[in-house]
């Protein structure tokens, strides 16, 4: 029984759009109706809106990337009034503007079953801000709200905060990409102090500084449910870092916080992994792309020692070199908690490698690691195969970007062979050509639990497929892999597609 049709990217206009919703008038089965990027526009939305008032199953409605303006926003809105199914409505990356936004609000009073609603990538400013807080102001139903990538500044969210004091629902709201500066932020974290149902907050790319990082500090004090807090793309520094340290001191209830691409150096992250050594909730620190380097590595790995909480650690793209990798290293050694490792575009060479490799032999946490377009090489995938041989709970090893070439894959692939974890490869934009996917074919023969390989841009060509296809015959576990941008021609994907034949 059909519960979900998915129809998106396709050409659907306003007049097929019609021929759609005529057929589905009757339908009492489906729940899910992805129309995303169409054509449909302000006259094919009004026969969604007309199918929307009677039907009876539709919970999730998908009209993203449409081209929707004012006018069909009004008949969302209209069938809003009377829907009592849908339950998650999809409107981002339209052009509905602030005319829209008051007609979605005025919609949301009566409705009783939405509870997600997405207008990411409009053009809803401080007015339709406005709108969209007096809608919701008695709502007692929508639970996560996303505005992120609109035109909001600092006065519109002070209307989104304005209705965080009086709605006690809403617990997912994204501001995402808007132009909120520390004069908007400082309207959100008054908001968080007495907030009680808010559980995440999305405020990525929206020019805070080191001010605004001190006005959310200050909110998180007092705040007892906001759990995930994303702050990456902002321009908070140092300076913002020790504030927010200062807030991770007391807070308990934060378990996420993303703080990636933010000017932070040596001295603000010292600050952060400080602020980890009293915190008891943490679980996850995004710090990728900032300027910690190697001795900022050193003070986030002095914290891993004896932290208890953190499982989720990105730091891709701080230039730690091989010495930072060392102390990410040592700080490992007694830590028993961290199951992501994210050490991807850090200037990692093979003796980098070699050091994450000797924690790989006897740690019996961590799951996924990540080292993504390092140096690493062929001597470096050769230690990082060693360090696997003892290994028993990695599962998911990306090294695309490397330059292991054929020589690396092949000791990757002597590895693979007798391993009984690892069930995600990463080796793109290697340069492993045929002679690599070879090696790597052979060790599909034996191994048993890999189930998600990547190769792509790889030069493998027709014989390389031909190895690839070969394996895939005798293989059962492998369910995806990615050969994009191979040159694989006619031959080999006629190799491919008579493997697939008997591959079940």
């Amino acid at each position: 029984t059909l519960t979900i049709l998915n129809l998106s990217d396709n050409k659907i206009g306003h007049i097929r759009i019609q021929h759609l919703v005529d057929g589905l008038r009757n339908n009492m089965i489906l729940t899910e109706l992805n129309l995303e990027c169409n054509q449909i526009g302000d006259a094919g939305v009004k026969h969604v809106a007309r199918g929307l008032r009677n039907n009876k199953t539709l919970a999730r409605l998908n009209l993203s990337v449409n081209e929707i303006g004012d006018v069909g926003a009004k008949h969302i809105a209209n069938a809003l009034r009377n829907n009592r199914t849908l339950t998650a409505l999809y409107l981002s990356s339209n052009q509905i503007g602030d005319v829209g936004a008051q007609h979605i609000a005025d919609g949301l009073r009566n409705n009783t079953t939405l509870t997600a609603l997405y207008l990411y990538g409009n053009n809803i400013g401080d007015t339709g801000a406005q709108h969209i807080s007096d809608g919701l102001w008695d709502n007692t139903i929508l639970r996560t709200l996303d505005l992120g990538r609109n035109k909001m500044e600092e006065v519109g969210a002070q209307h989104i905060i304005d209705l965080l004091r009086a709605n006690r629902i809403l617990t997912t709201l994204h501001l995402h990409s808007n132009n909120i500066e520390d004069t908007g932020v400082k309207y959100i974290a008054d908001g968080l102090r007495n907030n009680t149902t808010l559980t995440a907050l999305y405020l990525s790319s929206n020019q805070i500084g080191a001010v605004g990082a001190q006005h959310i500090a200050v909110g998180l004090r007092n705040n007892t449910t906001l759990a995930v807090l994303d702050l990456n793309v902002n321009q908070i520094g140092d300076v913002g870092a020790q504030h927010i340290a200062d807030g991770l001191r007391n807070n308990r209830t934060l378990t996420a916080l993303a703080l990636s691409s933010n000017q932070i150096g040596v001295v603000g992250v010292k600050h952060v992994a400080r602020g980890l050594r009293n915190n008891t909730t943490l679980t996850a620190l995004y710090l990728s792309s900032n300027q910690i380097g190697a001795v900022g590595a050193q003070h986030i790995a002095d914290e891993l020692r004896n932290n208890t909480t953190l499982i989720t650690l990105h730091l891709s793209g701080n230039n730690i070199g091989d010495t930072g990798a060392q102390h990410i290293s040592d700080g490992l050694w007694d830590n028993t908690i961290l199951r992501t490792l994210n050490l991807g575009d850090n200037q990692i060479g093979g003796v980098g490698a070699q050091h994450i490799a000797d924690r790989l032999r006897d740690n019996t946490t961590l799951t996924a690691l990540g080292l993504s377009s390092n140096q690493i090489g062929a001597v470096g995938a050769q230690h990082i195969a060693d360090g696997l041989r003892n290994n028993t709970t990695l599962t998911a090893l990306y090294l695309g970007g490397n330059q292991i070439r054929a020589v690396g894959a092949q000791h990757i692939a002597d590895e693979l062979r007798n391993n009984t974890t690892l069930t995600t490869l990463d080796l793109g934009y290697n340069e492993i050509g045929y002679v690599g996917a070879q090696h790597v074919a052979d060790a599909l023969q034996t191994n048993m639990t890999l189930t998600k390989l990547d190769l792509w841009y790889n030069e493998i060509g027709d014989v390389g497929a031909q190895h690839l296809a070969n394996a895939l015959r005798n293989n059962t576990t492998l369910t995806t892999l990615d050969l994009k941008g191979n040159q694989i021609g006619d031959v080999g994907a006629r190799h491919l597609t008579d493997a697939l034949q008997t591959n079940t």
